[in-house]
Formats: C-alpha cells, structure tokens, sequence
C-alpha cells in the first residue's frame, strides 16, 4: 500500500463576466489617467502582462465606482461561495464522490474575510458531514495554490483512505482601487483575475499521480516585497520590489534548495509547473530553473485566458499539464508574500 497523497481529480472554475485586456485598459484609462499624470506611461503595462482576457464576479460596472468595505466583503461572499460550489461540485463529479465523502476541507483564500469561513458557510449546500475538518488558511496569496496543495497532501497522508478536499479561491477584482494612484495599483489592475480551483486527494490505495514531496523557503526580512495593506476603503495591494528582479536572482538557488531537502535531483525533474505571475514574470522563471524559452507554455496559455488568480492559478496551469501528460516527475512551484517559494514533487505512473 502507498500511503502518499494521490491526485484523485482536479477542476476550476471562473465567475461569469468576462473583460478583454483592452476594456480592462479602457475603464482604468476612464477611471485614473485624469488624476495621475504618470498613468499613459504606464498603460503599456496592460500591453505587456500576456493576458488577453480575465474573468470577475461583478460586471464592469461595478468596478467603476468607488467601495468600501461593506460592499466588497458582500461581494466577496456572494462570489466566493458560488465558485466554492461549482469547483468543489466538479471535483467531486469527477471523483465519483458526494460532498458526504468528504473527511477534510481545505480552503485557501487571501482576497477576502469570512467567518464562519467559507466551507462552513455553503456546508449545508454541498452536503458536507456535520464531523467534517475544516482547514481554512488565508495569507498565502499567489503560493496558496501549492502550499495548499502541500497542506492537503499531509493531512491526506496522516488518514489514509480519507478523502481530502482542496479548494483554492481568490477574487483578486474586488480589491481595485480608485484611490490610490500608484504603479503598484495599475499592476494590479493590469494582472489581477477571478477564478477557483478543487483538487480531491486521498492516500493509500492508487493513484495515477501522487505527491513525493513537498518543500518551502522563507527569505528573511521580505516582508515588504508582497501583501495586502488594510484601510477603511478595503485592501491595497503591496508590491515593494520588481518579482520578476526577484525571480532571476533568487528562484533558481531556491528551488536547489528545496530539491536537495526533497532528495530529488534537479536534473531527475522532467517538468516544472509554475504559478505565472505576469510574461516577465513566466520569462524570469524560464532563465532562473534554466530552461529553454517557451518551455512554459501551460503558463503562457493560462494567464493569456485567464490573467493572475493569485493562488489557484498554478493549478490551473496543472489541470493543462496532467490533460496533455504528466511525465515521470513534475515540480510545482510557486512564490508569494513572506517572501516564499513553494513547491510540491509530483509524480506519474504514465
């Protein structure tokens, strides 16, 4: 019997307005360029991010006025706890489980506060067990995907034959600003998309695809680099330094480092999966693990159609990479506020 964590079936999901990277532009334009001279200069952004099109929970409208903190936890509920339902729901489908199945919830999510969180929220929707484990975690923004993933597969591990549900949910839109006039709020409304992801693990018994390892490196004193600020009007974003600078001049000794703790060989890795945060962030990724350009091609797709989800995006990259084959070994990898890198070890049977 092998007690590590298998992939059971994985899905996502994205709200149901979706915004060309033109529009996007546009409204923004609409919105800043009269107030913030600097705003022309840095519209290219919207150019060079990849993306052709994302998805919000709200119609464009609604991002056009200013909110406050009412109104986006409102809407942050009513979104979240629909697309908790339909990627949880699809998961489960293809399982060929119930939600009574279910003996762990894991949910990730950094875009917005609930309690009761959101798995106890929509429990008697899905048809969760009234013993079911609930694990909520929130702060891990664009890692959550893999740190979650991580966190599953442990707890997976521990019980086998329990079935462990992850669900990995941001609603990135809801955080746009009309106030704060910077280039870190233009970067974030040139990147920043809706979207959720379900994966259903369980250990000991088979599995074509399991977790081998799991790993995380934690810089010191990087706290400025990424996160929320917290203020009357609602969540501003934190982006103190370049990432992709970041990326190439320290992503590859970190992935080295984690490898080496997994006792898997860098060169024994067949394929990376990696959370894209942007083109010249997909780029950066390419030179620092030394792979040949292009080579990150589920990450190019995902964030052409769906932007930067913050932490589900890296599974939506996986959900392309297991459709076309895994190889033997794959390493998902990730990084996001701390500063941390995440990665997770997985292998095949194909």
């Amino acid at each position: 019997m092998n007690d590590t964590a298998a992939l059971v079936s994985l899905a996502t999901a994205v709200p149901p307005h979706q915004f060309h990277q033109k529009q996007i532009l546009e409204a923004a334009r609409g919105v800043m360029a009269d107030r913030y001279p600097e705003f022309e200069t840095l519209s290219s952004l919207f150019a060079n991010t990849g993306i052709r099109h994302r998805y919000g929970v709200k119609p464009m409208d609604w991002y056009l006025e200013r909110r406050g903190w009412p109104e986006r936890t409102q809407a942050f509920l009513e979104g979240a706890e629909m697309l908790f339902i339909e990627a949880a729901r699809k998961a489960l489908a293809r399982a060929d489980l119930a939600a009574c199945d279910i003996d762990t919830v894991v949910t990730v999510c950094s875009t917005g506060i609930a309690t009761p969180t959101l798995e106890a929220r929509v429990a008697s929707r899905m048809g969760f067990r009234s013993d079911v484990s609930r694990v909520p975690v929130f702060g891990l923004g664009c890692a959550g995907g893999v740190s979650g993933l991580s966190i599953a597969a442990r707890l997976a591990q521990s019980r086998p034959g329990s079935n462990v549900l992850l669900v990995a949910l941001e609603l990135c839109t809801l955080a746009v600003r009309h106030d704060e006039l910077t280039k870190a709020n233009i970067v974030a409304a040139s990147l920043f998309g809706d979207g959720a992801a379900a994966i259903v693990l369980r250990a000991g018994d088979g599995g074509a695809t399991r977790v081998e390892a799991v790993g995380e490196k934690l810089w010191p004193d990087t706290v400025d680099i990424m996160g929320w600020s917290v203020d009357p009007e609602g969540f501003g974003v934190i982006f103190q330094r370049t990432i992709p600078d970041f990326v190439r001049e320290h992503m590859g000794a970190a992935v080295a480092e984690i490898a080496a703790k997994m006792r898997i060989p860098l060169d024994e890795v067949d394929r990376f999966i990696c959370h894209p945060g942007g083109a010249k962030v997909i780029a950066a990724l390419e030179r620092a693990l030394s792979l040949h350009q292009g080579a990150l091609d589920h990450e190019r797709d995902v964030i052409a159609d769906f932007g930067n989800m913050s932490a589900p995006t890296v599974l939506f990259v996986l959900e392309r990479a297991l459709a076309s084959g895994l190889p033997k070994r794959s390493l998902l990898t990730a990084l996001g506020p701390g500063f941390t890198a995440s990665c997770v070890a997985l292998q095949s049977a194909a």
